[in-house]
This record gives structure tokens, sequence and C-alpha cells, in this order.
């Protein structure tokens, strides 16, 4: 598969603004779908104020994305977020939150734009967590949705292999954000993953050379 059009989920996030600017410098095309507003220089498409989590809402960002852009050759779930707390001491609520988050967000999103990839393939890329192979302290929510996404991730690859779909998952530690570093000052940020660094993990994984690929979840951890 040659560069063509990708959907990115969460583009209006730090990881998400990075991946889009690392797929357009590779040549893709990009649709951005974010619950905030993309800013619509920094796509081909933005579709702003989609609520991830409802099916019909991402029905909708479907029916967009094939009028504008005539179809998908790949998409980038990236959409999610991340709460620490303790089983004993936090919520049930939170781990309802993170997996509607985390797992349906990327469920929905694929669902609805599968069928503009069927036709000539494509490759799916979600992002996990590091985490999610072994959870510590406070990260039990957190690592349970993300587990849920490399499990979607596995399933989707063995249903979608003879489709000629691709589905692949990046699971990286700690990146290096606005937030993270605000919430961890002391921490020795040369060590953590970039968000332009992962970006370029996810266009590979797009791209032509990472053909015999499908149902890995791939560790980008640094130096973790």
């Amino acid at each position: 598969m040659m560069a063509g059009v990708v959907a990115v989920t969460g583009a209006a996030g730090a990881l998400g603004r990075a991946a889009v600017q690392v797929l357009r410098a590779a040549g893709w095309t990009v649709a951005g779908i974010d619950l905030g507003d993309v800013p619509a220089d920094n796509v081909d498409l933005a579709l702003g104020g989609i609520d991830l989590s409802d099916e019909q809402a991402m029905a909708g960002a479907a029916e967009k994305i094939g009028e504008a852009l005539g179809g998908l050759d790949a998409l980038v779930n990236i959409a999610g977020g991340f709460s620490w707390e303790t089983v004993e001491d936090g919520s049930v609520a939170t781990w309802d939150r993170l997996y509607g988050m985390n797992v349906r967000t990327a469920l929905i999103a694929t669902r609805a734009l599968l069928p503009l990839l069927r036709d000539g393939g494509g490759a799916i890329v979600n992002i996990g967590a590091a985490a999610s192979a072994k959870a510590a302290a406070g990260m039990g929510a957190y690592a349970a949705s993300k587990a849920g996404v490399a499990r979607l991730t596995e399933a989707l690859a063995e249903e979608l292999k003879d489709a000629g779909v691709r589905v692949n998952a990046v699971l990286p530690s700690i990146i290096d954000t606005p937030a993270n570093r605000a919430d961890m000052p002391d921490a020795d940020v040369s060590r953590w993953v970039s968000p332009e660094a992962l970006g370029g993990v996810i266009a590979f994984l797009l791209s032509p050379a990472a053909a015999p690929i499908t149902g890995a979840l791939i560790p980008v951890t640094g130096r973790v």
C-alpha cells in the first residue's frame, strides 16, 4: 500500500497532531477526527466535534470521509485517555470511563470506517500501551483498557487478514507530552518517547515495508 488516505482519531491531541504531521510529510492525505476542534490547517479534512464513542456520530464522520476523499487506505486509532488511581481508593466509574475512552472509541471508529477500507485492503494501527502487559500500582484501570485494545487488535488482524487489511498496535511507554512533563517535573524526559518518533513507527506500519506484519503488538518504550 502506497501513501493514500488515512483517518486519524484523536487528531487534536499531542500525539495526534504529531502523527498527522509525520503522515502528511510522508505523502498521506489525512482526515482528522476528534471530539475537540481539529485545526483545519493541520489536516486535509477536519472533523471536529465527533463523539468517537457514539456509533451514529462516527457513521456520520465515515459518510463525510467517503464523500470528500473517496475512501480510505488506512486508519490510526489514537483517541484515548489515562487516569492513575488505586483499586481500593479509586472508582468503578474510572474503569468504565477508560474502557470507553480507549477500547470503545477504537472499536466504534473501526466498525464505522472499515467499509471504506475493505475494497482496497489497507492498514489499521491502534495505540496500546506497554503497561497493558503488566499493571503497576495505580495503573489497573488504564492497563486493563489498553489490554482490551491489544485483544481487539489481535482479533481484528485474524478476522481481516483474508480481506487484505493489516491490523497492528504500538505499545508506548511514557510519551513526551506537555501533560506528562507537568505531571512528572523531575523526570528525565530524554528517556521518554517523543510523539514524532512514535508517529514515525506508525507511518512505518502503514507503509509497504510493513506489508508482512499483522497482529503485532510492538513495544515503543524509548529508554524507560
